[in-house]
C-alpha cells in the first residue's frame, strides 16, 4: 500500500511538472507569436520619403521628377563628391595614382561599410578609389579627405564649396562618407548635376564607377551598386543607405546613342530601389535625345551662359578661345580669370581683391536751359525714336591698374546762353558716353557700376522666381533646351525683387512676339515648368 502510494505520488508529480513545462512551451509560443507580427508591422511602417529625377544628359531636359528639390540625406552618395576632388588632384598633377596615403586614428575608427585598415597602415589612390565605388569603404572616404585637406572638416567645406561652384545650391557637406549628420543634406536633382559634372569633367577617371568586383588581400568584393552588368548600358554610378534617407542611387545608362541620369532616393530596400529605378530608365530612355547639345556640366558654367548672348562682335572678340557649348566634354571649367593672382579653376583659395582706378563724373554748376529750339551742333544727340527716349545715365567703366586711384577729373558744363556740347577734360582717356537732351530741373547724373539695362518690348514669360540666382539661370538653360525653336533667339535675363526680406530672382525671356509666348508657356507647362505671359 504504501509501494503504491509512493508509486501515485511519483506519478503525480511527474504530471504536474510535465503540465508545467507544456505550459511554458505555450506560453512561450504565444509570446513569440505576439512578437512576430510586431517586427513585420515595424517593417510596414518603415517609409523614407522618396524623392527622384531623370535627366537627359543629351539635352539637359529633366523628362521626370519628383520631390526633386526637397531635402534628403545623400547617405554614401556623399562619395561621389568626394572622388570628384580625388580626380581633379589627379588631373592636377597633384597626386598620383600609386601615391600612398596613410590611415589615422579617425580614419580607423569610421563605422562600416569599411576595409578595416588600422592607424599607419596606407592604402593606393587607385587601390582607394576602387574600395569607394564597390565597397563603399567610410574608412577609406576619410584618408582621401585628410590627404587632400589636412582633416575631415576641412575637406567637407571644400566639398560644399565645389558643390555651390557647380550648380548644386541645396547642398550641404559634412563628412566624406555620408555617414549620418542632420547637417548633411542634398536633393536629387543636385545628384544629378553632379552625375552629369564627373561624367563632362573627368571622363578618364569616371571608368573607375564601372568596377563591378574589386580584389583586396584576396577578398573578392562585389560593387554594391547591383545594376552593373544587369541592366543594359548602365555604366555607374553609386549607391547609399542610411535609416533616414533609405536606399538611394545615383545611376547612368547609355543606350543607342542615348543617354540619362536617373538619382532615386527613399527606397524601402536594396531591390525596392533597383526596381524603381530601372522602372525610370525603361519609361524615358527611348524618347531621349540622340545627339548631344547641352552644355557640359563645368564649374561656373552660368557665366559661359551669360557669354552665348552678347552681341557676335562682342563673342569674337573676348570669347574666339573660351567657347564651351559644344557636345565635347569639357575638362578646365569656364571661370574667366580676373588676373594672373586669381585662383585657379576649382581652387577653394580665396579671391584676392585687385587694385583698381575709378574714373568718376564731378558735374560742374548748372542753369536751367531755356525751352528754346537746340542748334543743330546739340540736336543730332536728341533720341530719333519714342523707345529711345530716356535719359541715359552716364556710366563709369572700372579699369584694372596697379597703380594708385588717381584724382577723378571734372565735367566743365558750357553757359546756357551760349549753348553747346559738354566735353570732358581729355587728359585721361574716359569711356564714351550718351548724353540726352536737357529738360528743366534735370537731375544730376548719377554714376553707376554697371551700363544700364538694355530697354525691352513686347511679350515676356517668366518661368519661376527662385531664391538664388544661379538656379534662375539653370531654369533659364533648361526651358530653352525644351523649346529651342521658340526660345533659342530670345533674350534670357533674371530680375531681382525684394519682398521684405527675401530675395528672390525672376528667371524670364523677353523678345517675344504674343503667338510665340503663348506657344512657349503652353510647351513648358507640360514638361513641368511654370510659365506665365506678361506684356512689357
Amino acid at each position: 500500500m504504501l509501494l503504491w502510494g509512493g508509486v501515485v505520488q511519483r506519478g503525480l508529480c511527474c504530471s504536474v511538472v510535465g503540465l508545467a513545462a507544456i505550459l511554458a512551451i505555450t506560453a512561450s509560443s504565444t509570446d513569440a507569436n505576439a512578437r512576430r507580427p510586431h517586427r513585420i508591422r515595424s517593417a510596414d511602417s518603415y517609409q523614407p520619403a522618396y524623392a527622384s529625377i531623370v535627366v537627359d544628359a543629351n539635352s539637359g531636359a529633366v523628362m521626370q521628377a519628383t520631390n526633386a528639390d526637397a531635402p534628403r540625406h545623400p547617405a554614401s552618395l556623399t562619395k561621389i563628391m568626394t572622388l570628384y576632388l580625388l580626380f581633379e588632384r589627379l588631373e592636377q598633377g597633384k597626386i598620383k595614382l600609386t601615391t600612398d596615403m596613410p590611415a589615422s586614428a579617425h580614419a580607423a575608427v569610421q563605422a562600416p561599410s569599411k576595409l578595416g585598415l588600422k592607424p599607419g597602415d596606407s592604402i593606393r589612390v587607385e587601390t582607394a578609389i576602387r574600395a569607394i565605388v564597390t565597397k563603399s569603404a567610410n574608412d577609406v572616404a576619410v584618408i582621401v579627405a585628410e590627404a587632400i585637406a589636412g582633416d575631415e572638416a576641412a575637406f567637407a567645406k571644400m566639398m560644399t564649396a565645389k558643390a555651390r561652384a557647380l550648380g548644386m545650391s541645396q547642398t550641404t557637406y559634412r563628412n566624406a562618407s555620408g555617414l549620418p549628420d542632420d547637417q548633411q543634406i542634398t536633393t536629387a536633382r543636385d545628384q544629378a548635376i553632379l552625375g552629369r559634372a564627373i561624367q563632362d569633367r573627368f571622363p578618364n577617371y569616371y571608368r573607375y564607377f564601372a568596377t563591378q568586383t574589386f580584389e583586396y588581400r584576396g577578398h573578392a568584393i562585389r560593387n554594391h551598386n547591383h545594376l552593373l552588368g544587369v541592366v543594359d548600358g548602365v555604366d555607374g554610378i553609386k549607391t547609399g543607405y542610411i535609416h533616414d534617407s533609405g536606399f538611394n542611387i545615383v545611376t547612368s545608362v547609355r543606350r543607342a546613342n542615348h543617354h540619362l541620369v536617373a538619382v532615386v532616393f527613399g527606397g524601402r530596400s536594396a531591390p525596392a530601389r533597383d526596381a524603381r529605378v530601372r522602372s525610370l530608365i525603361d519609361n524615358n530612355i527611348n524618347i531621349a535625345a540622340v545627339k548631344r547639345t547641352a552644355p557640359p556640366v563645368v564649374e561656373g558654367w552660368e557665366t559661359a551662359l551669360a557669354r552665348k548672348d552678347r552681341p557676335d562682335k562682342e563673342k569674337k572678340d573676348k570669347d574666339k578661345d573660351d567657347d564651351r557649348t559644344g557636345s565635347a566634354p569639357v575638362r578646365v571649367a569656364s571661370v574667366t580669370r580676373a588676373s594672373s593672382d586669381a585662383p585657379l579653376p576649382g581652387s577653394t583659395d580665396p579671391i584676392k581683391p585687385n587694385a583698381v582706378k575709378t574714373v568718376a563724373v564731378h558735374p560742374g554748376s548748372m542753369r536751367t536751359a531755356a525751352l528754346t529750339p537746340l542748334p543743330s551742333e546739340s540736336r543730332q544727340l536728341t533720341p530719333s525714336s519714342p523707345d529711345s527716349a530716356q535719359t541715359t545715365i552716364t556710366t563709369v567703366t572700372t579699369v584694372k591698374t596697379e597703380q594708385p586711384p588717381a584724382a577723378a577729373p571734372s565735367v566743365t558744363m558750357a553757359p546756357v546762353s551760349e549753348p553747346s556740347v559738354a566735353k570732358p577734360d581729355p587728359s585721361p582717356p574716359a569711356p564714351p558716353t550718351k548724353t540726352a537732351s536737357a529738360a528743366p530741373n534735370a537731375p544730376v547724373p548719377t554714376p553707376a557700376v554697371e551700363p544700364t539695362t538694355k530697354p525691352r518690348s513686347g511679350w515676356i514669360i517668366q518661368i519661376g522666381a527662385l531664391p538664388d540666382e544661379k538656379e534662375a539661370w539653370q531654369r533659364l538653360e533648361l526651358a530653352r533646351t525644351k523649346v529651342k525653336d521658340l526660345l533659342g533667339k530670345a533674350d534670357p535675363f533674371t530680375e531681382r525683387v525684394e519682398k521684405g526680406e527675401k530675395v528672390l530672382f525672376r528667371a524670364r525671356f523677353a523678345g517675344l512676339e504674343k503667338n510665340q509666348a503663348e506657344a512657349a508657356c503652353k510647351h513648358l507647362k507640360r514638361t513641368d515648368i511654370p510659365c506665365m505671359l506678361l506684356k512689357y
